[in-house]
């Protein structure tokens, strides 16, 4: 394979980096855009200039919005860009009229087994959510019409493979922490933070950050918590109408704070002092948090199945997801300083595996493979072409 006369140009569609604060993919677009651009020039697709405050200093250009009725045509746009390749951090970009390499990803199978869409997506766009999940076979045709495609874990790699998704090649390109938590780890702090504590600085607090979708089955972490009066549960995110009672009634004597959408830098505050973070999730594609704390050197207390068990190896303890014992003696067994102190030390070795830099040397890679080869198919037409056209008549 001959070596390209320039660099293949790279776009990455940043269209799903929030406006607002960061959610999953979000930050896992904001993340790896970074550090692409320090290994190979990259260039954005935004669809609202609000998003370029979450993004590197980089050339950038403005297409239509991912909900867009004008969605499936994007690739009229894009390819007015002349890229030699495409990544996107979802699997649902517009592909119809595309003639650059597309490298897609798919975070996780959550929606086939909880089919209930986010709320916060447009009606019609949570109608068409549900009816996609009722059948593998409109998956396999958003990923078969890519190059390639991307996942965060080798759990998701493993369920793509079960299921038949896709005749691609699939790439594991991880999570990580946003890198104000290794500041903060490092004792490099922003304003308002706290240092990573030492084990007698820690506070009786737990914490989830995450969602309350049923599967994230905030209940089990309730009903615990009416058995760890002595500490107090730190739930992040914004609460939904009616949940915020069914959970209080459900931890009785149990203390429950809830931060209603905590900023960043209260989310790093409380977590950095905490005993531990908690989750009872059913599913999950990677988990961030579970990263995040344990940058911190916060030891982990999750539910027991395949992909935190990946994550956070010898640095969690895992529940049955329904069982809250469990979760209270395993909480409880943080109590003792020595073993604390343990286990943030495996916490911080755990997290120490999860980088930004590295994942986006992993993407670079396939982006670069997938345009050299677009590349080698275009010389070999070029070539059958000038050899057909040159044959006698």
């Amino acid at each position: 394979m001959t070596a390209p006369d320039r660099a293949p140009r790279v776009l990455v569609d940043c269209r799903y980096v929030r406006t607002g604060r960061h959610d999953g993919i979000s930050r896992y677009t904001a993340g790896l855009v970074a550090e692409l651009a320090r290994l190979h020039p990259v260039e954005l697709l935004i669809s609202d200039e609000r998003q370029l405050a979450h993004l590197p200093d980089l050339p950038w250009h403005r297409v239509s919005g991912p909900t867009s009725w004008r969605e499936p045509f994007v690739a009229r746009q894009v390819r007015r860009l002349r890229p030699d390749v495409v990544f996107s951090p979802m699997q649902t970009m517009g592909t119809w009229g595309r003639d650059y390499g597309l490298v897609l990803t798919l975070h996780d199978l959550i929606y086939y087994r909880h089919p209930t869409p986010p709320a916060d997506l447009p009606a019609p766009v949570r109608v068409l959510w549900r009816a996609f999940h009722l059948a593998w076979w409109p998956q396999r045709l958003l990923l078969d019409r890519a190059d390639a495609v991307v996942t965060v874990s080798a759990t998701t790699r493993e369920l793509i493979a079960a299921h038949r998704l896709t005749r691609r090649p699939v790439t594991v390109v991880t999570n990580a922490a946003d890198p104000a938590f290794g500041d903060l780890a490092a004792g490099d702090l922003a304003p308002g933070d706290l240092a990573a504590p030492a084990p007698q600085r820690r506070t009786r607090a737990l914490v989830y950050m995450g969602s309350f979708m049923p599967y994230k089955n905030v209940a089990t972490l309730a009903r615990a918590m009416a058995r760890l009066p002595e500490h107090e549960l730190h739930l992040m995110s914004r609460v939904p109408p009616g949940e915020r009672e069914r959970l209080a009634a459900l931890a009785g004597p149990g203390r429950l704070v809830f931060h209603d959408g905590a900023d960043d830098a209260t989310y790093r505050r409380v977590l950095a002092s905490a005993t531990a973070l908690v989750s009872a999730s059913r599913d999950e594609g990677f988990g961030i948090p579970l990263v995040e704390a344990m940058t911190l050197g916060v030891p982990v207390v999750v539910s027991d199945i395949p992909v935190f068990r990946e994550v956070a190896g010898a640095a969690g303890a895992y529940v049955a997801p329904d069982d809250a014992g469990g979760f209270v003696d395993a909480v409880r067994a943080l109590d003792d300083d020595a073993t604390w102190a343990r286990r943030s030390a495996q916490a911080r070795r755990e997290a120490a595996r999860f980088d930004w830099a590295a994942s986006a040397r992993v993407l670079l890679a396939e982006l670069l493979r997938v345009a050299a080869e677009r590349e080698q198919r275009r010389g070999s037409r070029g070539r059958a072409g000038r050899r057909q056209s040159a044959a006698p008549r």
